[in-house]
């Protein structure tokens, strides 16, 4: 197996069917979370829908490097999230974040093993390789974070 399909196969644990690691991952505890739940806040934290948001604009624009584009995101607009108002706002919100998770793993995975050492967009940035390990963490980092306001919110109800 290369990095690729390693690094592919991570992405694919976190966001769409693994385990091991964190004994979820974000297509199991969003398709069980409800909108009132994704949007509720728990005091200073941000809500499961905003985070959900933030991943998904992430691999939006990863998804448009990979395939051939600029690299136009920018951290500062990362969390501004258009209304959840109700289950469907939160349903197409989850359904792209999904589908970008599938896209983006298939893409990753089909990398050269090579590119994995060439300069991600700018030297500055480091390496492919060393972006998509960052993409890993962050991932499971904001999965944690979902986790535990899931589960504060679900304490409150009992």
């Amino acid at each position: 197996m290369n990095r690729s399909e390693f690094i592919a196969g991570r992405l694919r644990e976190v966001y769409l069917d693994g385990r091991w690691i964190a004994n979820t991952n974000y297509k199991e505890k969003l398709s069980a979370t409800t909108w009132q739940q994704a949007t509720q806040k728990v005091g200073e934290l941000n809500s499961i829908a905003l985070l959900t948001y933030h991943i998904n604009y992430y691999l939006r624009g990863l998804l448009q490097v990979l395939g051939g584009g600029a690299l136009e995101i920018k951290d500062k607009y990362s969390f501004d999230m258009p209304p959840v108002n109700e289950d469907k706002d939160w349903q197409a919100l989850t359904a792209e974040f999904f589908s970008n998770a599938e896209k983006f793993v298939a893409a990753v995975a089909q990398l050269p093993d090579q590119k994995m050492d060439e300069h991600f967009v700018d030297p500055k940035y480091g390496t492919w390789y060393r972006n998509l390990e960052a993409v890993v963490e962050h991932s499971y980092y904001h999965l944690g974070q979902i986790s535990l306001i899931k589960k504060m919110l679900t304490s409150r109800l009992h």
